[in-house]
This record gives C-alpha cells, structure tokens and sequence, in this order.
C-alpha cells in the first residue's frame, strides 16, 4: 500500500468513529442518553424501587433485583452519580457510574460499574442487568450488609467471677399455622415431642404464642442442644413445624432463673451490638456469600455483676414456697448491690419487675409515722423521704426499664398518702438506708447490678439521712420483727423488719434486714401478706 493509501485509510477509520461515538466533553452532557443516566441514579439515590426500575428495558427484573439488594443492604443513604456518557449513531449509549451506599458510624461501600442505554420509543432506557449494582453480579445475585460479631461472646459473670449467664447454641422450635392442614393436630402433636423436656409448654400455651403472633409463625420453645436429645421424637415430623439453630445468653447453672436475665440480656446485647463488625456480601442462591468490604468487630469485655450464684439458688428455692404470684430480691445491706432476683412462675405470668411501682398499703406506716413526728414542713419531708430511697426512680443497668412512672411522691399534708406506691428496688433502697445507719452521718446509695455502673437517680436526691427519722423507724421495724407481725420470723439473727398490705386483694410487702443483707418479697392476691411471711421465712431457713 502506497504511502498516500495509507494516509486515506486512516482518515475514513477516524471518520467512522467520530461518527460511532460522540462523547460529551467540557461542562455537563445534556443529550437524551446523559439525561436518562441521570434520571437513572437520581432514582437510585433515592432508594426508590419502582421509580427506578421503571428507567430500565426491564421493570419488573430490575424491580425484583433492586428491592432484595436495598432491603438487604439496609442503608442509611444511597448516593449514585453518573461519570461519563457516550453515545453511539446506533441508537445506544454507554455509561459508567458510582454508587456508594452509606451507614452509621462513616460506614459505606463504594462501586464503579459500567452499564449501556437503548433508544425505545418511550425515550432512552438503561439496558437493566444486575452488573449495575456491582461488577460481575449474576443473575438473581444481590448485594447485603450484615453485623459480624466477635468471638467468643462477652460473658455475664457474678460477683465472684464465675460464669453466670453464656452464649450457648440453641434451638427455636417453630410452628407455622400456614404450613399445616391441621393446626391443631400439629399443636397437640408438638406438645407431645416436647412433653419430656417441657411439660409446661402445653398445647393451649402453644396456641396461645400463636394468637399472640397474630396467626403468624410462633416459637414454641427454645431448647439447647442436650434437650433435644430427651424429646419423645424429632418435632420436624409434624406438620408446620421446623427448627431453627441459633445462639442465646442462657444461664449456665440450669437450675438457675431470676427476672434479671432479661434486663442483663438487654445489656448484653447492647454490648455486642457496640462492638459489632460489618460486612457487604455479594450473595446469590447456591453459591457462599462473596466478602466485598468490611471490618471484624472487636471481641467485648465480659459483664462484671453484683449476683451471688449461691443467693440465687436460694432465692429460688424460697420463692416457691406458695402458689400466689410471689418476687423476692436481696441486697448487700451495706453497699446496695443487688445479690439476687427470683419468682415463681405466677409472678412471671404477671411480669413483676423490680422497677415498677405497686402499692404499699400499710408496709411503709413506720415510715410516715417517723414523718409525722420529726418534720416540719412537706418540703422537709419529701427531702427526708428522697433520703431513704422513696419517691425515687431508680434506672439501673442491667435491670429491665420500667413500663410507666417511678415511685411517688408525698402529696398529704399528713405525710400519710393513701395511694403511695413503690418499687422493689425503692423498697431495697429503703432497707438498706436503714441498715447502714449507725447514728452518725450517713448517706443512702442506690441499688446496682452491673459493677463499674452508676445508677441513674430521678425524681429527687439521695443523701444524708436524718438521725432522728432514721432511728425512729428502725425501732418500729426492730419491734415488729420482736413482737410484731414478723414476730414468729425464725433464723434471722437481729431482724429489723417492715410488713403490710393494701388491703385484703393485696399487695403484701416484707422488708426484712438481718445477716448483713436486706430481703425484699412483693406478693400479689388474697392474703399477700401472710404470703409474703412466708416466702420469708423460708429463706431464711435455708439461709
């Protein structure tokens, strides 16, 4: 090929090109193609499905794929922008364009992908292929950010060290009411399989969590790993039901259960979830999730609590000394810490917590009597009564947060009010306050659990309580543990103790200090406070 041959060939190659491919240069790209890219990730930015399927060649593969990648990666915010566009003679275009996908905590994944648009008659359209969303996509495939957790999992421990409460392996017993042409059938079935391990879950128990569930898949039972081993026969033979394996903060002394659990699992969690890593997957059916980006999280310090494993037991055992809903608590009658929590299972039917408040009644009579004698003014009073603990709202770590209000404040002129109500927690403090006092300046503390904590204090002011109250009331509570309605307590060397009612239907209250610690016991019905005895008084026998 001559020279000048050669020269003319090269001429028409870039001619042709030039007429292939127009590319936008300097300033923005205004041409129909740029416009519909823009259109494109502004919708994407927007996390709005139906919006930005509808500027795809294929709306519903686009809307199907779209809604499982934004549900699964669950971002705070979306932020899709166009870099380039070119457009071609042959009614289609090219584009690339970043995504980044941003979380709390300046989290946030970035992708730069490639994509083309075609010329329809309803304007220009993004040619939809999963690609868009991260290079090399599948189909079906779709992107998602999990939480990745450390491990081992932070443990609960007591006071001694031990361990208290662990992550354990468990199984989640289901059953889908959906999955089955015999509900009931499948429900009496299911109390059968559980029977030996659960006698208590019984088919009225499981119909009950599946009305609660709204008709909906409910949990049975969960049950660990050597349970299963002692059920009558393998529950995924009926109907309906299937068993999930995951993880839970259990106790590790089986024989262990205390209305604590919930609060300190509360706790827990949010530990783990400080401490949480993260992860984007690119995932698709068949195939193991792809890593993208992300971060491990950091293992999380282990719970140091006040509990005594060994006063739990106790507790325990003592609680079920009657059949009425019965809550009995102690605590450390010189720093406040809250050794133990347990009630029977009427009590846990009712959920008593120990920081909601209930009615009094005649329990704290002692108390407003001391009022009456030794304050002047109902400020006075109200301060004296702060001081010991009542009228307060404690807000302790690792203890559930109360459904309503705190404690009361006085409002009679006679210091007397009729309907003052108090917490466990309240009724702690109070003991406690009493069991320190020595006749010097002392000043009240706050109940607590997990050590290294503050509890939060609201409605008013602990501080120094006044010697003459003080004195005042440990002696009625000194004669009512002598001679008084505790007087056939037994087994509790130097017991100081406050007893009452609200009235036949109860509650009945015991506070009760003795041993270096104070006992709480809140029972509820009919003769509560003759209940209340005698929960007492079989703790203090196995003490």
């Amino acid at each position: 090929m001559s020279l000048r041959s050669w020269r003319s060939a090269m001429v028409l190659c870039v001619s042709t090109v030039c007429v292939l491919a127009m590319v936008a240069c300097g300033g923005e790209d205004n041409s129909e193609p740029a416009k519909a890219a823009r259109a494109f990730t502004a919708a994407m930015s927007s996390q709005n499905v139906d919006a930005t399927a509808d500027l795809t060649t294929s709306p519903s593969q686009a809307a199907d794929s779209l809604s499982v990648s934004f549900a699964g990666m669950h971002a705070r915010t979306v932020e899709a922008s166009v870099l380039d566009t070119v457009e071609y003679s042959d009614g289609t275009a090219s584009f690339s364009m970043r995504t980044t996908w941003k979380w709390s905590d300046d989290r946030e994944f970035t992708t730069k992908t490639n994509g083309s648009l075609r010329r329809l008659s309803t304007g220009w359209k993004v040619q939809w292929e999963p690609g868009l969303l991260n290079t090399g996509m599948p189909i079906g495939g779709r992107l998602q950010m999990v939480r990745t957790d450390a491990t081992p999992a932070p443990t609960v421990r007591s006071t001694s060290g031990k361990t208290f409460m662990q992550m354990q392996p468990v199984n989640e017993i289901i059953i889908n009411p959906a999955a089955t042409r015999n509900l009931q059938r499948s429900v009496n079935s299911l109390a059968a399989a559980i029977k030996p391990i659960a006698p208590l879950v019984t088919a009225q128990v499981i119909n009950d969590k599946i009305v609660a569930a709204q008709g909906g898949e409910a949990v049975a039972v969960t049950l660990r790993d050597p349970d299963m081993k002692v059920l009558a026969f393998d529950p995924e033979r009926i109907a309906g039901v299937t068993i999930v394996k995951t993880g839970m903060l259990v106790m590790k002394d089986r024989r262990l259960s205390t209305p604590l659990s919930t609060g300190l699992t509360n706790y827990w969690q949010a530990v783990r979830d400080a401490t949480a890593g993260w992860q984007v997957q690119q995932a698709a059916a068949g195939a193991r999730p792809e890593k993208l980006a992300g971060e491990q999280g950091r293992a999380g310090p282990d719970i140091m609590t006040t509990v005594n494993q060994s006063e739990q037991l106790t507790l325990g055992d003592a609680v079920v000394e009657v059949a009425q809903p019965a809550t009995i608590m102690t605590l450390d009658a010189d720093s406040g810490a809250i050794l133990a929590m347990a009630q029977n299972s009427a009590a846990a039917q009712r959920r008593i917590l120990a920081d909601v408040a209930y009615p009094t009644g005649s329990t704290l009579d002692p108390v407003f009597g001391a009022l009456d004698a030794t304050s002047k003014t109902q400020e006075e009073a109200d301060q004296r009564l702060h001081h010991l603990g009542l009228g307060l709202t404690f807000t302790v770590p690792g203890v559930a947060a109360p459904r309503d209000g705190g404690g009361s404040s006085v409002a009679a002129a006679s210091f007397r009010p009729q309907d003052f109500t108090a917490t466990m927690l309240n009724m702690g403090a109070l003991g406690v306050s009493i069991a320190r006092f020595s006749g010097g300046d002392v000043d009240s503390v706050a109940p607590h659990l997990i050590k290294g904590l503050e509890t939060k204090v609201s409605g008013g002011d602990l501080g120094k309580l006044d010697a003459d109250t003080t004195r005042r009331i440990a002696a009625a509570m000194s004669a009512t543990a002598r001679t008084g309605d505790a007087g056939d307590i037994t087994g509790a060397p130097g017991l100081r103790a406050l007893v009452g009612t609200n009235g036949p239907d109860g509650p009945g209250w015991f506070v009760g200090i003795s041993g270096g610690k104070v006992l709480v016991v809140y029972c509820e019905g009919a003769r509560s406070g003759t209940a209340a005895l005698q929960v007492a008084q079989k703790y203090y026998r196995l003490d």
